[in-house]
């Protein structure tokens, strides 16, 4: 992989992680056009630094959040800030259950399957519309909440289904106000992250080495600053109701994907 290529990646990557059309979906569309015969040995890590990249574009959007939610937390209080952090804990259940226990099964829909991923994206489309659509969202977040959005993560762990799109669109259509419900779909995956790139490392599954460095730093600046764009703009997008165009182009792609799969 050279440079230019690491660039794009980066940059898809950074894009597709925040804007709910499906980081996952994207890339295994990707990988079926390149043939998957194009992808390096270490693309694994590779994708563990662009997955880094964006956790630490999500924390720079939320710096403040994330300061206030530290010093609460150091001082013991049970505020809006600490119950944040419980909540997003509690969301955090159902995606670390099947991480840890069905990893293998999940693993199952990945790999070229280019007719599931069309379906999923039409699913994807579906919820961004219907979210587009609801009405009375200035609910607070609750436990309850937390938890029924937790699922609807987990069930975005299928490529194809978009984990911002579900996660905001289940919380919009809980009734959430949608700015806060922006909010806590992008600062609920940071933990994730760091969960399953810690994992990796010390099971060993992947590793660095010094002839990848350039186009892995390559790679990781393009994420992360199209991941701080990226979602800075879905938050705005979010609070305007423009899901629509999105639910449009997952239609658009899924389709294409569908009959790509069935009849190419």
């Amino acid at each position: 992989m050279d440079i230019f290529e690491a660039i794009i990646l980066g940059i898809v990557q950074g894009l597709t992680e925040f804007l709910p059309v499906s980081s996952s979906g994207h890339l295994e569309l990707g990988g079926a056009i390149l043939g998957g015969d194009r992808l390096p040995e270490e693309s694994l890590t590779f994708t563990v630094v662009l997955h880094f990249a964006t956790a630490l574009a999500t924390m720079l959007v939320f710096r403040k959040d994330i300061a206030l939610i530290l010093e609460s937390v150091i001082k013991l209080k049970w505020n809006e800030d600490t119950q944040l952090v419980a909540k997003i804990a509690l969301s955090m259940i159902p995606a670390v259950i099947i991480g840890l226990f069905f990893e293998e099964q999940l693993e199952q829909f990945f790999g070229g399957k280019v007719v599931f991923v069309g379906f999923m994206l039409l699913v994807t489309a579906l919820l961004l519309f219907l979210a587009d659509k609801a009405k009375n969202t200035g609910k607070n977040l609750g436990f309850g909440h937390a938890a029924i959005i937790g699922i609807s993560q987990a069930i975005a762990m299928l490529p194809g289904i978009s984990r911002s799109g579900a996660t905001i669109s289940t919380s919009v259509l809980l009734g959430i106000d949608k700015t806060k419900a922006a909010r806590f779909s992008f600062l609920m995956v940071v933990p994730l992250i760091f969960g399953k790139i810690a994992k990796d490392i010390l099971d060993g599954v992947i590793s660095f080495q010094e002839s990848t460095f350039g186009y892995m730093s390559a790679g990781f600046v393009a994420a992360f600053i199209s991941g701080y764009l990226a979602c800075t703009w879905m938050i705005a997008l979010v609070r305007k109701s423009k899901l629509t165009y999105f639910a449009i182009y997952c239609t658009l792609v899924g389709l294409i994907a569908i009959f790509a799969g069935l009849y190419l």
